[in-house]
């Protein structure tokens, strides 16, 4: 039998070190794209799950509809039972051409302008950071939208436990949903509209039940009624509502500066600007990643953008867009070294 030389042997050594690095390489770059399709805010118009203003589609469609209207949503639109209330709307699960739809009802008509504004907002901000628009009707304070089964952000781990959704329950997708939360957050202060804040906050669980989770785990914000807008340029700032803010989850400017002795008046309440929301963010992303194998470790990676989140002076806080980059940074780079440890036993 013939047998290899010592050089062939170094040449086969060599060619399957450099076949490894390749495959390194294309797993860095297949993530970079990866992350930087999913977690830009922005939609590039050649994008073919996006439509045109005006237009949807959902799940397997492949093309893109007119939104229907007052008579086709009278006509083709059929509710099945209530799923959910909230001050401003009912939700009933509904269908539509045998696709499973959600149908929101004004409950009151003191709050036709919050519902109003919400549609506004859902018409203008439509992207892959927020729930699918699929019809309206002004006339009857009626919206139409994409139905997702798991609901909102609360009860996260009473769905990451059931049976069909356990192979879930990782810390990549644990850390996606912090990058989805990042994104949406850093969309809404870099929209088409402007700089918006997400006034719907006062607490967590209020957070938790403005945005919905799909069934790929993904997140999208879905109650819209509350996002005032900031103008620096118009120096134009907020205040989300007109009642007095406590506790130590809003931030502290939305709290009454003057302390127990005077008692509030909004009229002496100064407003505020978006940083508001970057406050919030740790405490979010802590109960996104939950406390499974690896959460502690992520935890350490961010103690300090999270630390800088939560600096009391609002200017001294980042930008979503930073948060959002230091996860989708963190992401890569774990998922990078859990890709390819091989690689590091041979260099």
């Amino acid at each position: 039998m013939e047998k290899k030389s010592p050089h062939s042997k170094q040449v086969h050594v060599r060619t399957g070190i450099t076949l490894v690095l390749l495959t390194f390489v294309l797993i860095n770059l297949l993530l970079y794209f990866y992350l930087d399709h999913h977690f830009s805010p922005w939609h590039s118009s050649g994008d073919p799950d996006i439509c045109p203003v005006g237009s949807f589609k959902m799940g397997s469609m492949e093309t893109c509809l007119p939104l229907l209207s007052c008579e086709a949503m009278r006509k083709e639109v059929r509710r099945l039972k209530l799923v959910g209330e909230g001050a401003v709307k009912k939700v009933y699960l509904g269908e539509w051409k045998e696709r499973k739809v959600a149908v929101s009802q004004l409950t009151s008509m003191e709050l036709q302008d919050d519902f109003l504004h919400g549609l506004e907002m859902l018409k203008a901000l439509q992207s892959k950071h927020v729930v699918t628009l699929l019809g309206y009707c002004e006339e009857n304070f009626t919206i139409l939208t994409e139905y997702h089964p798991l609901g909102s952000l609360k009860d996260l781990e009473e769905k990451f436990n059931l049976p069909r959704f356990r192979s879930f329950n990782t810390w990549p997708n644990r850390l996606r949903l912090a990058v989805d939360y990042a994104a949406i957050i850093n969309y809404l202060h870099n929209s088409p509209l402007g700089t918006l804040v997400m006034c719907d906050s006062s607490d967590l669980d209020k957070v938790l039940s403005q945005y919905l989770l799909t069934l790929d785990f993904r997140i999208v914000a879905n109650d819209l009624d509350a996002l005032p807008l900031v103008s620096r340029e118009k120096g134009q700032l907020v205040k989300c509502g007109h009642r007095q803010l406590w506790g130590e989850f809003v931030a502290p400017e939305q709290r009454w500066p003057r302390g127990e002795d005077m008692e509030f008046d909004d009229e002496h309440m100064p407003p505020y600007d978006e940083k508001t929301d970057i406050w919030k963010i740790p405490d979010v992303c802590d109960y996104l990643l939950g406390h499974g194998e690896g959460s502690d470790i992520i935890r350490l990676h961010l103690f300090e953008i999270h630390k800088e989140c939560k600096k009391r002076n609002p200017a001294e806080r980042p930008s979503a867009q930073t948060v959002l980059n230091t996860y989708k940074h963190l992401l890569m780079s774990l998922l990078k070294d859990s890709a390819a440890p091989e690689v590091r036993d041979m260099l």
